[in-house]
């Protein structure tokens, strides 16, 4: 008897990223909305014919998404604010997502413990009318590629509302949104789909348990549909929710067995004889290749419990690029041990068709092989196991404490103003290190021209008034990337492109050994740019954890491990650069929270070490050397006192898009470190004027002393063009000197 296989959601952004080329050729105005949205399309009936020819016999669909799929359905149930319902069309769902004249976007934050980024939805009292239109036209072209295996995903209300800002309470929301959600079962019914997915990640949080009743009266309500609903859950372990949920009236529920507990969980609950176990088993969020006998067994023991299932992966596949078999310039050892998207619909069917002896022993062998070859390929560091061992606590810690040390540090007038790091990289920047790789220009030619960049931005930055400059970082494809390929024990991918947010790809490195340092990383840059002004230029590093979290880190030893080693790496350079005369050095750490456990009893154990890794780099910091720091879209009020244990002199935050909550938390949590207040949004077109940035800062001003607020953009400004930079920076500084003074004239 064959064993059923599933896909939760796969890659959205095209093979060739055309999706970004498209989204950002319609925002320039290149392309008609007809082209933007036919290459969607495109790129979705790709997608799932890969999933069919592979043999998935139940295929996720309506996954797809222009910017992200939480505002997708946030417009779909009419959750439209106030503020936007002036508009319509792709002009609305684009102003939700990036903003507009006067329309701030909405705020943008981690999608649980992930580097995508989802749009908070604003659930208003008075709710706009829903349009299914377009979901419902996407499942019938699916059904007209797929036919029964076609499987709609929708986002389940419960998740959406625990993960929104609500007017009300939420289960007033709630009682408004169900029959929007039943009125869309209704029509799925009528198209003929055979089972629907609804996601409910927000089951694996730690406070489940308090929103029972609103699960249980959702999922009654959608039982009188009488339609086949698969409730998916991933991320973690069901926890103290386990045994309630096994209850909803539903056809089958999906567990991640790749991270939490829910194998212990399944082994002293048993499961509902009832209902479809999906079996999260290929791990969606890494990209190493499975191994069988480590899965086969763990297949076993569930089968034992319940004969019932379906074989998937962990949760949607968005999380991994397309295809490994592209990256021909990796060592063959390593590509052989990959798994991206195609590699896990593989695995997938490899681990259904082994359990029901379809695979021979040959075929797992030749993944052995594969592991065998590798781990030959990339033995232990000697030298690096031996730094491990001789950390010594002093290592942690700075030679004074902050109270002491800020006497010593360079001399600023009040609100001093600075940039968070990136200045905008124009296609000429971008050619210049696409036509350096290819060979056309000779490395000191490729920095020649680097170094024109960073004396213009030098010049442009020294115009404007900024008091702490940048060199731009026009080296630098990615903030993590950058310092990956500096480090042994990194790879690199050509087309590893995954989504980060709407148009934003990243190409995660991949850990694969020790991570060692050869050579300075930064050095260079800086030293030009600290040439070129009197004014102090800020070294630009990123710290352990985030360049752990944003890579695929190794399963063979621990993450801390991991950031110790990059943090031992870090260390060396925070040196070099103090002694190549930096007096700022900015280390960025905005992946901390993003890392936190979805589970609070777990919280402890991370940022233990996670804080420790961040000071194992900075402390080495001679006292006189002001240390930054620089954290965005995420929520960290709850992990203040962590953050403020970090002992960086300086936090830049997001806190444009966030209505000043991140600054309230901080405010609230009495942080004595200095604090830069993102005073606008960068991922918005939008250039705010000086008054709007006086207001931002003036809620600081009311809470925190003058002494400890900076100012400057909420993030990198990479992503933007010089004709909004040069405006913008120029309204942020002067917003700081109308500050000074008035400060100086009361005396305050």
């Amino acid at each position: 008897m064959s064993i059923l296989t599933a896909t939760l959601g796969y890659p959205r952004i095209g093979k060739n990223r055309e999706v970004k080329k498209a989204l950002e050729g319609f925002w320039s105005g290149k392309l008609e909305a007809n082209t933007l949205l036919s290459t969607v399309q495109t790129v979705e009936i790709e997608n799932w014919k890969t999933q069919l020819q592979t043999g998935i016999d139940r295929i996720g669909v309506g996954d797809t998404t222009l910017y992200d799929h939480v505002l997708d359905w946030t417009i779909r149930l009419g959750l439209i604010p106030k503020r936007f319902q002036g508009l319509s069309g792709l002009d609305r769902y684009f102003a939700m997502a990036r903003g507009k004249e006067g329309i701030p976007a909405l705020e943008m934050t981690k999608w649980f413990d992930s580097n995508y980024h989802y749009l908070v939805p604003e659930i208003p009292t008075q709710l706009q009318p829903a349009d299914f239109s377009d979901f419902l036209e996407t499942v019938q072209r699916a059904k007209a590629t797929l036919g029964e295996r076609a499987v709609p995903i929708v986002l389940g209300p419960c998740t959406l509302l625990r993960l929104s800002r609500l007017d009300g309470a939420m289960e007033d929301s709630l009682a408004q949104l169900l029959p929007r959600y039943i009125e869309l079962l209704t029509q799925l019914k009528a198209l003929g789909v055979a089972e629907v997915q609804i996601h409910e990640p927000a089951l694996v949080l730690g406070d489940a348990n308090n929103f029972k009743a609103h699960y249980q009266t959702a999922y009654q309500a959608f039982a009188k549909v009488d339609l086949p609903l698969h409730l998916v859950t991933y991320f973690d372990d069901l926890g103290e929710a386990y045994s309630w949920v096994m209850a909803l009236p539903v056809t089958a529920i999906s567990l991640d067995f790749t991270r939490g507990r829910n194998l212990d969980l399944l082994k002293q609950y048993g499961f509902p004889p009832d209902k479809h176990l999906g079996v999260g088993i290929v791990d969606a969020r890494n990209i190493w290749q499975i191994r069988p006998e480590q899965l086969l067994p763990v297949l076993q023991d569930i089968q034992r419990i319940t004969p019932n299932i379906v074989i998937q992966p962990s949760a949607s596949l968005q999380f991994v690029p397309y295809d490994a078999k592209r990256e021909t310039k990796l060592p063959e050892p390593l590509r052989n041990v990959l798994s991206f998207a195609e590699q896990k619909l593989q695995a997938v069917k490899f681990l259904a068709r082994s359990l029901t002896g379809e695979e021979t022993e040959s075929d797992r062998a030749k993944i052995t092989d594969a592991w065998t070859k590798f781990e030959q390929f990339s033995p232990a560091n000697p030298a690096v196991q031996s730094r491990m061992k001789s950390i010594t606590t002093n290592d942690f810690l700075r030679e004074l404490s902050y109270g002491l040390r800020l006497s010593k540090q360079i001399s600023l007038p009040i609100f001093p103003t600075t940039t968070i790091g990136s200045f905008p990289q124009t296609s000429e920047v971008r050619q210049l290190r696409v036509r350096y790789k290819k060979g056309e220009l000779s490395q000191p030619e490729y920095e020649a021209a680097i170094d024109a960049e960073i004396a213009n931005s030098i010049k442009l930055q020294e115009e404007i008034g900024l008091d702490v400059l940048v060199h731009g970082e026009f080296e630098r494809t990615d903030m993590v990337e950058y310092f990956g390929q500096q480090l042994d024990g990194f790879a690199f991918t050509q087309n590893g492109w995954v989504q980060s947010y709407g148009s934003r790809y990243v190409r995660p490195p991949i850990i694969y050994g020790d991570v060692v340092r050869t050579a300075p990383m930064t050095v260079r840059e800086f030293k030009v740019a600290q040439s070129l002004t009197q004014k102090p230029v800020k070294g630009m590093l990123t710290a352990p954890v985030t360049i752990l979290n944003w890579s695929y880190p190794r399963t063979d030893i621990s993450r801390q491990e991991q950031a110790f080693q990059i943090a031992l790496a870090l260390r060396d350079e925070v040196a070099d650069l103090e002694a190549a005369g930096a007096r700022v050095i900015q280390v960025d750490e905005p992946a901390l929270r993003e890392g936190l456990p979805l589970k609070l009893e777990r919280w402890s154990e991370y940022l233990s070490w996670a804080v420790d890794a961040f000071r194992l780099a900075t402390a080495v910091a001679h006292p006189q050397t002001q240390i930054h720091t620089h954290m965005c879209y995420c929520e960290f009020g709850d992990i203040i006192k962590d953050i403020e244990r970090l002992d960086a002199d300086v936090i830049s935050i997001e806190n444009s898009r966030s209505n000043n909550q991140t600054l309230h938390e901080i405010i609230a949590a009495g942080y004595t470190y200095q604090v830069g207040n993102g005073v606008y949004d960068i991922h918005s077109p939008v250039v705010p004027t000086t008054e709007q940035i006086l207001q931002q800062l003036r809620t600081g001003i009311a809470n925190l002393l003058v002494q400890q607020i900076w100012v400057n953009p909420d993030c990198g400004l990479k992503t933007r063009r010089w004709e909004e930079v040069i405006p913008a920076l120029k309204n942020m500084v002067e917003a700081a000197k109308t500050l000074r003074e008035e400060v100086n004239a009361t005396g305050k």
